[in-house]
């Protein structure tokens, strides 16, 4: 059975040929077809794109990441980034390894980890209306940019708050060191099941990040008095939001499957993409 890997590019950056065409030469030596998929703006048909393919490979930062995974999700198929843009965060490699990357993916000499996704639904006068997924975050946000939203928040039907804000913020572990890191929330390790919400900007006393269950069930509920909102998902797929409306946000039905090479933990990325300083460190005296 052949092997094919979808390589999906960025092909308005200038930096990416080099390492494309490393890439290809390596597959082909291997026996492994190669199919690219260019300037990925717009998913279409996620479904189809990815039949048949091993592995999607993304050239680019983390916004081509975030695209692909439409596609990885869609087909049950693993992901893989390697960084071409400045922090990369869910990359697993740089430029400089792509050749070694490709040949660790070409021996099959890596790991799969999934990654929690978000199912969101958003309701009118209780009829459902909308649906998406996130795999980062899902941004509820005032359509108008005008004024602050009335909100109320709600974990497994029960209400939490009500304020004015800016808008909120319900995250994976994988999307807390992202959009929702931002607006204050905190870092959770991405082997973490749970779920964040992050109140933007807030009028009120009590509207600190909360660190839900996995299987929780989170609302937000925009008043009938307040503006129409919007339910950015990762920062792509928008739904609309009707005034008085409702926004439903439960652990996802199917995950995003990334490709691990290596067994580094996780601190050294954070510590490597947040440029953190840990100069004085000594760490256990007992070690050789």
């Amino acid at each position: 059975m052949d092997r094919v890997f979808l390589v999906v590019v960025h092909t308005r950056r200038t930096d990416v040929h080099v390492t494309l065409q490393r890439i290809v030469e390596r597959c082909s030596a291997a026996g492994v077809r190669v199919r690219i998929l260019e300037d990925v703006t717009t998913v279409v048909d996620a479904d189809e794109i990815g039949v048949g393919c091993e592995a999607v490979i993304v050239l680019g930062g983390d916004g081509g990441l975030l695209r692909a995974a439409e596609i990885a999700r869609a087909n049950d198929i693993p992901i893989i980034g390697i960084n071409l843009g400045h922090v990369g965060f869910l990359a697993e490699a740089e430029r400089e390894s792509a050749g070694e990357t490709i040949d660790h993916l070409i021996a099959r000499q890596y790991t799969v980890q999934a990654r929690m996704t978000l199912d969101v639904t958003i309701l009118d006068c209780g009829v459902p209306v909308a649906a998406g997924w996130a795999l980062n975050e899902v941004s509820i946000e005032n359509r108008t940019r005008q004024g602050l939203l009335e909100l109320v928040t709600e974990v497994d039907d029960r209400p939490v708050s009500r304020f004015a804000c800016d808008g909120v913020l319900v995250s994976t572990p994988t999307g807390s060191t992202a959009y929702a890191f931002s607006a204050g929330g905190p870092v959770m390790w991405p082997d973490l099941e749970a779920i964040l919400v992050v109140p933007s900007n807030a009028h009120a006393l009590f509207a600190r990040p909360m660190v839900t269950s996995p299987e929780s069930r989170i609302a937000v509920e925009v008043e009938s008095r307040s503006h129409a909102a919007i339910a950015f998902c990762d920062g792509r797929r928008v739904l609309d939001v009707p005034v008085g409306g409702r926004i439903e946000i439960v652990r996802g039905r199917l995950p995003v499957r990334f490709i691990r090479l290596d067994a580094a933990p996780f601190t050294d990325r954070l510590v490597q993409k947040f440029e953190l300083p840990v100069t004085g460190w000594r760490g256990r005296g007992d070690r050789d």
